[in-house]
């Protein structure tokens, strides 16, 4: 017979209340409402899996209990917290624990590394006993006339001392603001393509920064003031390489898939044998370009290695290899711990598991560092001589005209096997990965396959993993576009093996990461464009609008309260306003109904081929009805006022024209809409069953179209004229 002074209680299985109020306190969704307005409870199973995946345990009553009380307890365990958000010129209190009755002093070193001292203010807040220790809190009003930048907040407590990330941010960025000065007009376009797909008879059978270059020439000369490309991160370091710029292995590099060979100063010295040789691999590669299937993205990526490798081969002058060690030491580890899962990453199949059982720091990885050296730096290299040729086409497109320049898209997430999944591994969360709940175009969910920030842990590192991502992509950019913006404020995290309609929303800190946006955007003169299409709470729009930062509206998807097309001229001012995405069809696609025959093959219609033709009708039937109440398009059946019939380019040029009354401080052209292209770039929902991020620029009768044939392709040029004309 068991001895009941000796008997454990059994665990006890939380109730959902129980593990509600633990997710609440841990910034985790308990509901939400659906894509048609319903409110969905989140499961306990859930609740379970994504708190385990931000490290807290909530596997019985007990360990719930535990858990809430380390979290109410978290704060006054640290004397300063790690991190301080402060907006430039508002009252900021920072609240420092010490040993009950203990002195504090607390003072804040800036970026200049002078020192500012603080306010104390009064606090009456009741001493906490925490593990056995009576603490007390003192509350400090920190200086508001603070410059803008990263600082830190000090403080000392008999013997104890502790230091805080301290950020002063801007109340709003200004950059959107100042665009119609810059450019000396009310509304401004631009030219919007996936670079990868644009090629040139220099190309190596890819797009790369010198035809980035052309093209903003091209554009600029026609009267835009922007080019905004597809995310250019760094994907594998060796083919073959994930096709889709938006699951990159890192957001903070760029990919050499990009890089002009001739452009590299060094390719001058060649030796005739090495001159020769990639001659040869040129002439093949080249070859490639007239390819409209299939961008040849591996191919062309192996070729370009090859001749990059000899091109490296090459002594650098004395002033050229200064810069290369300045560029490596302004970038830091941060480079180098890529460079070093680079150098793991690319060799054989049994060096390229270690990684993943290395920490970037620990004494294996260092002795990798060192075996490894040639490698690291070649990596290193590759990232150098990308950074000059991206500075070099940003002063192309500026001295074009272009009042911005180049725009740079930022992806949601990293691939979970890439180099920031390994190098920041300490600040992703780990056993769960980002997508979206369902919606009507994707009724079970999507899971994107990336690991979320760790909000805590993000926080903890001074959100500097967050700002060096922002600073390399802002370094010679007019812009940056900030792919699902709403993930500043939440994130659909799906647990590791639960389906992706089985997740729940994980909320950030928004004031932190928007504020530390607008700063980095604010001191690089950028102007930030956040895609704030799909489900979310309606205050964030005018928050993100009230912060300086730009929206998202596409003709297709901006409806009145009465389901009718909204008229563009209530659109939002404050948006870059464009007809299409890289998720739909070019616009001649659209309209010919290319979108529905696709779903069609790839099994992906949720309802019958002739009931999607019918609401696909309606729906653009209605928009071009509104173009022809505004004499953009004849009467049905009747022909164009010079007697031709209406045709495909007619009604793109007439979408355009109606786009063009908003009052939208942005206007994107789609290069696939001016050439005529019909092919969609990538289809949601599949992955190997199409093509997605591979298909070259094309124009309607199929052959591939190139920059040098932009400058003078009628339909091209018809459509800037257009553009340009209707918001003059």
């Amino acid at each position: 017979m068991p001895d009941p002074a000796h008997s454990v209680e059994a665990p006890t299985a939380p109730s959902l209340e129980q593990l509600q109020a633990l997710a609440k306190a841990y910034g985790v969704g308990v509901d939400f409402w659906g894509f048609y307005g319903d409110l969905h409870a989140v499961s306990a199973l859930t609740l379970t899996k994504v708190l385990a995946a931000l490290g807290v345990d909530a596997s019985t009553e007990q360990a719930c209990e535990r858990a809430l009380a380390d979290r109410a307890a978290q704060p006054w365990r640290q004397l300063l917290p790690p991190t301080v958000v402060m907006r430039e010129n508002a009252p900021t209190l920072v609240r420092a624990h010490v040993h009950h009755g203990d002195e504090v002093r607390v003072w804040v070193v800036d970026e200049a590394g002078a020192e500012w001292p603080v306010t104390q203010a009064e606090d009456n807040t009741s001493p906490h006993e925490v593990d056995g220790v009576t603490l007390g809190q003192a509350s400090f009003w920190l200086p508001q006339e603070l410059p803008l930048g990263w600082h830190l907040i000090r403080a000392e407590s008999h013997g104890r001392q502790a230091e805080s990330t301290l950020i002063v941010v801007p109340n709003r960025l200004p950059t959107a603001d100042a665009l119609p000065a810059k450019a000396g007009r009310a509304r401004t376009w631009g030219l919007m393509t996936q670079l990868y797909s644009v090629r040139s008879a220099r190309s190596w059978g890819v797009g790369d920064v010198e035809d980035l270059a052309d093209l903003a020439a091209i554009s600029g000369a026609a009267g835009a003031d922007w080019i905004l490309v597809n995310p250019l991160h760094a994907a594998e370091p060796t083919p073959p390489m994930e096709a889709s710029p938006y699951l990159p292995t890192t957001r903070r590099f760029f990919s050499p898939l990009y890089i002009r060979i001739e452009a590299i100063p060094e390719s001058i010295y060649l030796t005739t044998a090495a001159r020769r040789h990639i001659s040869l691999i040129w002439t093949q590669a080249t070859a490639r370009n007239h390819d409209a299937s299939e961008v040849p993205r591996d191919a062309a990526y192996a070729s370009k290695l090859e001749a990059l490798q000899l091109v490296y081969a090459v002594p650098r002058s004395p002033s050229r290899d200064g810069r290369f060690a300045a560029f490596r030491a302004e970038h830091g580890r941060g480079l180098e711990d890529f460079a070093l899962w680079c150098a793991v990453r690319e060799r054989s199949a049994e060096d390229a598991v270690i990684w993943e059982e290395l920490r970037p720091h620990d004494e294996a990885a260092f002795a990798l560092r060192q075996r490894l050296r040639d490698r690291i730096d070649f990596h290193c290299w590759l990232q150098w001589v990308l950074d000059e040729q991206l500075e070099a086409a940003q002063a192309s497109a500026l001295r074009a005209g272009m009042a911005l320049g180049i725009i740079h898209d930022l992806a949601v997430g990293v691939h979970p096997l890439g180099a920031d999944a390994w190098v920041l591994r300490d600040v992703l969360a780990q056993n769960a990965e980002v997508g979206a709940p369902p919606d009507m175009y994707n009724q079970q969910g999507q899971n994107w396959s990336q690991p979320p920030w760790h909000p805590q842990r993000l926080a903890e590192a001074g959100y500097a993993p967050f700002r060096d991502m922002l600073r390399t992509i802002l370094r010679h950019a007019g812009g940056i576009r900030v792919d699902h913006v709403l993930g500043l404020f939440r994130l659909w995290w799906v647990p590791l093996g639960l389906p992706a309609d089985q997740g729940t929303y994980v909320y950030y800190d928004h004031e932190a990461l928007v504020g530390i946006l607008c700063l980095e955007a604010q001191r690089a003169g950028a102007v930030v464009i956040g895609e704030d299409l799909g489900t979310f709470e309606p205050w964030v729009r005018d928050y993100l609008a009230g912060r300086g930062l730009l929206g998202t509206s596409i003709l297709w998807f901006e409806y009145a309260a009465d389901k009718a097309p909204l008229a563009p001229e209530a659109y939002r001012r404050g948006c870059l306003a464009s007809v299409n995405t890289h998720d739909l069809p070019p616009t001649a696609g659209y309209l010919a109904g290319e979108h529905i025959a696709l779903r069609d093959r790839l099994g992906l219609l949720t309802r019958s081929v002739e009931e999607e033709i019918a609401a696909d009708r309606e729906e653009q039937g209605r928009v071009l009805d509104m173009c022809r109440r505004r004499g953009l398009l004849p009467e049905e059946g009747e022909a164009m006022p010079d007697g031709s019939e209406v045709g495909e380019q007619q009604i793109v040029e007439a979408l355009y024209a109606l786009l063009a009354s908003a009052p939208s401080v942005m206007q994107g052209v789609a290069l696939v809409d001016a050439v005529g292209e019909r092919r969609v770039q990538n289809q949601p929902g599949t992955d190997k069953e199409y093509s997605n991020w591979k298909i070259p620029l094309a124009g309607p009768e199929g052959a591939v179209v190139s920059v040098e044939e932009l400058a003078t392709n009628p339909r091209a040029q018809s459509l800037f004229r257009t553009v340009r004309e209707a918001l003059a």
